[in-house]
């Protein structure tokens, strides 16, 4: 199952936003309101959960200054990923995008895409306000 956020122009250079996005503590000003927990855990990798789901961990997997991060489920039962996209507009704008990817049973699939599409959707839009 493939989600992608809507593109989202900030008005920030991309290291601006790459660096923002690569230190995780600033996952916590991203989330959406019903967030139940949030706990950095090491350098790269912190819990989340939202109220009525279970917690999640997420571990960065993958970065590439100034364009691109991947976090990554770090145990538990479902294995997906994150990857935020970043593209270099102008030297002070940046447009950014969030692609959700995991291999889910269908029936998994059918439950958890409409709160994931939600999910990346305030994750991306939450961007530009937080830096």
């Amino acid at each position: 199952m493939n989600l992608e956020s809507p593109k989202v122009t900030i008005e920030k250079s991309s290291e601006d936003v790459f660096n923002f996005l690569s230190d995780i503590k600033n996952f916590e000003t991203l989330m959406p309101e019903n967030i139940s927990k949030f706990e950095v855990l090491s350098e790269d990798t912190f819990l989340f959960a939202l109220k009525g789901m279970p917690e999640i961990i997420l571990k960065k997997k993958e970065v590439i200054p100034p364009n691109k991060i991947v976090l990554g489920a770090a145990g538990g039962k479902l294995d997906f990923s994150l990857t935020g996209s970043i593209v270099e507009l102008t030297e002070t704008s940046s447009e950014v995008q969030l692609e959700f990817s995991g291999d889910f049973n269908p029936m998994m699939a059918m439950m958890i895409k409409g709160p994931i599409n939600k999910f990346i959707e305030t994750l991306a839009t939450s961007i530009p306000k937080a830096i």
